[in-house]
């Protein structure tokens, strides 16, 4: 197998599913109307969690069942899940280097935008497990890291892109989408910090608009130096580890996704 694994109808039903409730979970504080009163995420977020979970099976048991993909595919992205998880505590706390970014961009990449959506996910919920980062925020940090693998599986080529040009278009994904990572997890956060405190903080009774700008000007006050480093962390392991990675990773999904049939000959011919 060259390619990542396409998306049937079932998995991208389920992917389309999954992700529009991300988006109205993400973004409700531009969609809820003027003088709203909901204010956090802290009592949504376990509803969220539990939704999450059957939508993230739904979508690996449907890609499973429409590719074709046996018990190794699975074993496969558990291995990754597991060695994604590893990686993250090992920048953490610094300047927002997190190594783990660069083995989900490689990683969707192979995958596909199905599996790379699961194991983002997966990968998120497994290193705060690892790491005692459980609380309110999980749900979208796997959905943020979910959207961040699956992007890399939809960029143009995967068939026909090789040699050096292909982790160059990795790298500028990583950087560009890990900029996208830390808004939306941001936006987990951001309707916690009272009105009263800043010109910067969420407004129950301002419009989209204005919510919106004062958002922008919240992320880029406290979130610009750990994104920026997350990015460049990402942009330079996947131009150094990324050819040797994404060969090695190639080979094992075809090793994984097909098996070969054994065949008996018939005595009697």
């Amino acid at each position: 197998m060259t390619g990542p694994v396409r998306l049937g109808p079932r998995s991208l039903a389920a992917l389309l599913l999954v992700s529009a409730v991300g988006a109205v979970a993400v973004g409700w504080p531009f969609l809820a109307p003027p003088g709203s009163r909901i204010t956090s995420h802290a009592q949504d977020a376990p509803w969220l969690f539990a939704g999450l979970l059957l939508l993230l099976v739904a979508v690996l048991g449907a890609t499973i069942s429409e590719s074709g993909l046996g018990p190794k595919a699975v074993a496969m992205l558990g291995v990754l899940a597991a060695t994604g998880a590893a990686l993250r505590p090992i920048g953490a706390g610094t300047a927002g280097i997190e190594p783990m970014f660069f083995l989900m961009v490689l990683s969707g990449r192979v995958l596909g935008p199905g599996f790379g959506f699961v194991l983002g996910s997966l990968t998120m919920f497994a290193s705060a497990l690892l790491t005692g980062g459980v609380g309110p925020w999980l749900p979208f940090q796997m959905l943020a890291m979910g959207w961040f693998t699956m992007g890399a599986g939809l960029l143009p080529g995967a068939g026909r892109l090789r040699g050096r040009a292909e982790p160059v278009l990795l790298a500028a994904y990583g950087f560009l989408a890990a900029f996208g990572y830390g808004m939306v997890v941001d936006l987990a956060g951001w309707p916690l910090l009272s009105g009263t405190a800043s010109n910067i903080a969420f407004d129950p009774d301002a419009g989209p608009a204005a919510n919106l700008a004062r958002f922008l000007a919240y992320s880029l006050a406290t979130a610009t130096g750990w994104n920026l480093g997350r990015a460049l962390c990402t942009v330079v392991l996947t131009l150094v580890l990324g050819p040797a990675l994404l060969r090695a990773l190639r080979r094992a999904t075809r090793r994984a996704a097909f098996e070969t049939a054994v065949a008996f000959d018939d005595p009697g011919t």
